[in-house]
């Protein structure tokens, strides 16, 4: 009787994090079992008894200490027989979102704790291991695509927001500008955001306190299956 194959999951989780300067950009979440170990996306086992996605959410609370996803949904299966020396290990890949008002800061490499997760920036990453690269970018692409014809912002955005905020997380996940009075102008008529009939702090800048909206729904929901966003000319 041949051997079962092993399979594992493995979760690409992004957040729209402040950097130390400039604009908000796009994060993952990546994990090292110890100081000289490669960086790599959490995941691992899967349970006797266990869903692939129960899998993917137990491990990003053990490694991570991550315990809310707004957005968790199968991106891909890797099963190319080399994707791993010496073992053959299929992988389930999940594509998980937090959003940004969320406060995850996960615990750093110490004596007592050899383990580590850290945010980075998608464009300044690390050396990973195997694949993992590839599965970031396929993550990615994912999200790009999705922004288009969903909601899928909703899983990236506070409850309540003002637009200039929301533009910046949509630039930051497509990674070019996208302009706040358009952006209003595409998800209203689409009935994907709502105004919420409050107003946000007044920015350093001074000026009228900007008003707040917030999503018409918090799962993700097809809005207009043939859009596709477009950077600037």
């Amino acid at each position: 009787m041949a051997t079962p194959t092993p399979v594992e999951v493995l979760s690409a989780v992004f957040q729209v994090r402040e950097p130390t300067e400039g604009r908000p950009t796009l994060h993952v979440l990546l994990y090292r079992s110890a100081v000289d170990a490669p960086w790599s996306l959490p995941g691992g086992d899967v349970g006797a008894r266990e869903t692939l996605a129960a899998a993917a959410r137990r491990h990003l609370g053990a490694q991570c200490g991550l315990t809310r996803v707004a957005h968790l949904e199968q991106l891909s299966m890797l099963s190319d027989p080399d994707r791993i020396p010496d073992v053959r290990t299929i992988a389930a890949t999940y594509l998980g979102l937090v959003p940004r008002d969320v406060p995850v800061e996960p615990a750093t490499v110490d004596a007592e704790n050899p383990g580590a997760a850290r945010w980075f920036d998608v464009d300044e990453l690390p050396d990973l291991a195997y694949d993992h690269a590839e599965v970031v970018d396929l993550a990615r692409g994912r999200i790009a695509g999705k922004l288009s014809y969903t909601n899928l912002a909703f899983a990236l955005a506070p409850a309540r927001f003002a637009m200039s905020e929301l533009s910046e997380i949509y630039g930051a996940a497509l990674g070019y500008h996208v302009d706040a009075t358009n952006l209003l102008r595409v998800l209203s008529r689409r009935g994907v955001v709502i105004a919420t009939g409050t107003v946000g702090r007044t920015g350093r800048s001074g000026g009228r306190p900007p008003a707040l909206y917030s999503f018409a729904d918090d799962s993700l929901v097809v809005t207009d299956e043939f859009a596709a966003l477009k950077p600037p000319p």
